[in-house]
């Protein structure tokens, strides 16, 4: 195994660099790209029953779309990630079931999107979460991610985190909103800042005490700041600005600078810096 493999919700992903859903990530043509281009996991664009024409983030074929392009990409050894939109329950738990039949091996309830905050409305109570994290947890097979809105303040990840290790959920997806400006040291893996969570990735790393994976989405451009996402407790980072700007090259130029750092700082894995921030 590589220096940037990982274990991820007890699958194992070649790297721990992945696309975010949506960049790049529409089309069978967008998705083949991505699967051809690095070998980690491919993440979907969030997809509901039918499809969507708006709004424009979540336009989507609907998801025999991404069911097919699952069972196609799955038998070749991809770790297909898919992602799941809806404005019921019962549109969230169908859209998981058929990505789960289709074999993929991460399922990723998009509960961030204001889409699915408006009409579910997941996060107004943690009974709310609960009921229907369990109710998806029974559907399904796969390893559930949750997509955490980025407006859950940091004191209620203990709460949320407790939510998910009791209804299965292996995997929770937020915010890499780090500090502007954060002075850091990668060769010595401290920050110059109070001691705390630092973002909100970093939030639900501390919450999870090692019994839940988080994955750090935005503010991953390179190989630098994958590696200060990873010491502030992502176990994997989703790439979205770096994919738009420079094509499906960025996620292995991201994977590349990230092992090189590992070499150089004497890693001979990922895993030995995930949630080792220090601070001055």
């Amino acid at each position: 195994m590589g220096r940037t493999s990982i274990t991820l919700g007890g699958v194992h992903l070649n790297s721990t660099v992945t696309n975010a859903s949506g960049p790049r990530s529409a089309t069978r043509e967008e998705l083949l790209e991505l699967s051809a281009a690095h070998s980690g996991a491919v993440v979907f664009k969030s997809c509901n029953p039918t499809g969507l024409e708006s709004p424009d983030n979540l336009k989507n074929p609907g998801v025999d779309y991404y069911a097919a392009l699952a069972r196609d990409l799955a038998p070749k050894g991809t770790v297909v990630w898919g992602s799941v939109v809806g404005v019921t329950e019962e549109e969230i738990i169908e859209v998981a079931k058929r990505l789960d039949q289709a074999g993929a091996k991460i399922i990723e309830l998009n509960l961030a999107d204001d889409f699915v905050a408006n009409s579910v409305g997941p996060f107004k109570s943690i009974d709310r979460l609960k009921a229907l994290l369990r109710r998806v947890r029974a559907a399904i097979g796969a390893v559930i991610a949750v997509k955490v809105p980025p407006s859950v303040p940091r004191d209620q990840a203990q709460a949320i985190a407790a939510v998910f290790k009791e209804t299965g959920v292996a995997v929770a997806v937020c915010a890499n909103d780090l500090p502007k400006g954060l002075e850091f040291d990668l060769a010595q893996g401290c920050v110059k800042a109070p001691r705390g969570a630092l973002s909100q990735t970093h939030a639900f790393y501390l919450a999870g005490g090692g019994a839940l994976d988080v994955v750090a989405v935005g503010g991953v451009g390179s190989g630098s700041e994958a590696y200060l996402a990873h010491l502030t407790g992502a176990k994997a980072v989703q790439v979205g600005s770096a994919l738009i700007k420079e094509g499906v090259g960025a996620i292995a130029r991201i994977d590349r600078e990230l092992d090189a750092l590992l070499a150089q700082h004497g890693k001979s894995s990922v895993s030995e810096i995930i949630g080792k921030v220090a601070f001055v």
